[in-house]
């Protein structure tokens, strides 16, 4: 008869080394986006978070959610009014799959760092203003967004007609860096806002 002793020794490192690697998938993976209504923060708990802004970016606070027009001249003139602070600038799309799996992402960091960098969306490609006020509404943030029913302005903003692309300007109102696509977690965006617009 054969010892059992070796047998449960060798199930046991089996299931070790099974276990092992699925931990190791799993941190491979990239974090979920907070954007499910559980971990989403409220329009109020944003405004909370911010208040006390310094004046230029708690004008940026008080459009929360709103679509402005004017394209590249106002946002051209908004950019020139935030000279001195660092700017975020995401382009989104409210068909885009990959823009409501990150937006969540983008509240989360323009509530944690909107009392010193100015976040502002521009909503590319949308042809009508219903979807995209519709999509502000289930996916909040603390930031207005310029419409761009032509794309003309992501295309001039951000060198690209992809979205999502993401747009960093420094202090002094230089482009730094733009991303094209999806954050995947909000620490690696607010290391490149760190890296790109803060100390740009």
């Amino acid at each position: 008869m054969f010892p059992k002793r070796p047998i449960a020794l060798a199930g046991a490192l089996a299931l070790a080394a099974v276990l092992a690697v699925g931990l190791v998938q799993l941190a491979d993976r990239p974090s979920l986006s907070p954007t499910s209504p559980a971990i989403q923060l409220t329009p109020a708990q944003m405004q909370a978070r911010l208040a006390g802004s310094p004046r230029p970016l708690a004008s940026l606070h008080a459009q929360a959610d709103e679509l402005l027009g004017g394209g590249a001249r106002a946002l051209g003139a908004r950019l020139a009014a935030l000279r001195g602070w660092p700017v975020v600038v995401n382009k989104w799309a409210s068909w885009c799959e990959p823009c409501k799996a990150e937006f969540g992402i983008f509240q989360r960091a323009a509530a944690n760092l909107g009392r010193k960098v100015a976040f502002i969306g521009i909503d590319s490609g949308d042809t009508s203003h219903t979807e995209p006020l519709g999509f502000l509404h289930s996916h909040p943030v603390s930031y207005p967004s310029y419409y761009d029913p032509s794309t003309q302005l992501g295309v001039e903003v951000s060198d690209s007609s992809l979205v999502p692309a993401t747009v960093f300007y420094s202090r002094r109102g230089n482009k730094n860096y733009i991303r094209q696509g999806a954050y995947p977690n909000v620490a690696k965006l607010e290391r490149d806002v760190e890296r790109y617009a803060l100390e740009g």
